[in-house]
């Protein structure tokens, strides 16, 4: 037997080195790539406003121009409306925090005797809420951290921003030279065929963060309004904002705007607490059945297990960040599998059965 040996070229042992530099560049270029990946879902995100004012004559760049002093000047309003309130509702319950921790601890104690437990102990042991709240307050700022290092710092994040701000304006005005430049890399059909992809993957992605933004007003606003007649009406600003903002990382984030609102809700009484618990779950329920399929899961088409996937890995490699732009690319990059494998492989499967057949016959 004769044993079969595996030489490695020069070309071979080239595209190795070629790779393993490839790989050091990329590391070191690792802000630029997460501002240019934030810079495309803003670009996917603003597109269809562009296109709309394309439509009536204005050129793209205006498009983006009035697109972005739009945006700036509804954030001054809403801020200057109610920014004071949101500052200084979040400043007293910062304040009154331990308090409601200390409530907390009481009432988890007197529930204990209640059911039998009466070795205080073993209930420190099990709810010590001074341990849980530093390490709830350890992993945040782990996670803000991890964040901020990808971009060397919050002077660096903040620059970085605004310079995926400024180049996702460059991407929507420029749209169709910078794809007609992209797409012309490659060789024949595959320069079509990617080029056919692009209105689609920005539509999923734009259509998933347009749908979590307009979920999460939806949310902050009735979660505002149902804790003001529940009897929270000291916080339920600040407590509703939390949640809007909480709510834009999927899965995790409803659960995280819940917390603080629950142990606010502690000292005003057990009935209280349970039609604020009742309140978070009928939410809940509300945006996974209603909205979710509703504003993003039309647009997105994306399976909640690898959604759910998506969060979990970008929050381990990016932090918070992670969680909130990687879902986008997520569905982006489903439609050139489904559209460039699965599809193909679908009819490919369709027709091979006749293929067989008819060279049966033939033969």
């Amino acid at each position: 037997m004769s044993e079969k040996r595996k030489s490695f070229s020069l070309s071979d042992i080239l595209l190795v080195i070629a790779g393993f530099f490839l790989v050091i560049l990329l590391w070191q270029l690792r802000s630029l790539l997460l501002t240019l990946m934030i810079a495309t879902v803003l670009a996917a995100t603003i597109s269809p406003f562009v296109d709309a004012l394309e439509k009536f004559r204005f050129p793209r760049w205006l498009g983006v121009i009035l697109f972005y002093v739009g945006l700036i000047a509804l954030f001054i309003g809403v801020g200057l409306l109610i920014g004071p309130s949101v500052s200084e509702q979040i400043q007293r319950l910062a304040r009154r925090f331990p308090v409601y921790l200390d409530s907390l601890t009481v009432s988890i104690e007197n529930l204990a005797e209640r059911v039998g437990i009466t070795q205080l102990e073993t209930i420190e042991q099990f709810f010590d809420i001074q341990a849980l709240t530093n390490g709830l307050f350890r992993s945040s700022q782990k996670l803000v951290l991890r964040s901020f290092g990808v971009t060397f710092g919050i002077l660096g994040a903040a620059i970085n921003i605004i310079l995926a701000v400024v180049i996702s304006g460059y991407m929507a005005a420029g749209s169709k030279s910078l794809i007609k430049g992209l797409v012309s890399l490659f060789p024949q059909p595959w320069d079509e065929r990617l080029e056919a992809q692009v209105l689609p993957i920005s539509r999923r992605m734009g259509g998933y963060v347009q749908g979590r933004v307009l979920v999460s007003t939806i949310l902050g606003i009735a979660i505002t309004l149902a804790l003001r007649v529940l009897g929270l009406s000291e916080f339920a600003l600040a407590l509703g904002t939390i949640a809007a903002f909480t709510n834009f990382i999927p899965f995790v984030g409803p659960v995280l705007g819940a917390i603080p609102a629950l142990i606010v809700a502690i000292p005003q009484g057990g009935l209280t607490f349970t039609w604020v618990l009742l309140l978070f779950v009928i939410i809940q329920n509300i945006e996974t059945y209603v909205l979710d399929p509703l504003l993003v899961g039309n647009t997105v088409r994306v399976h909640p297990f690898y959604q759910l996937l998506a969060v979990l890995g970008g929050t381990q490699v990016l932090g918070i960040i992670g969680a909130v732009i990687v879902p986008p690319w997520v569905a982006g990059i489903t439609v050139l599998l489904e559209n460039l494998y699965l599809r193909p492989k679908l009819l490919a499967e369709k027709h091979l059965p006749a293929n067989s057949e008819q060279l049966t016959a033939n033969s």
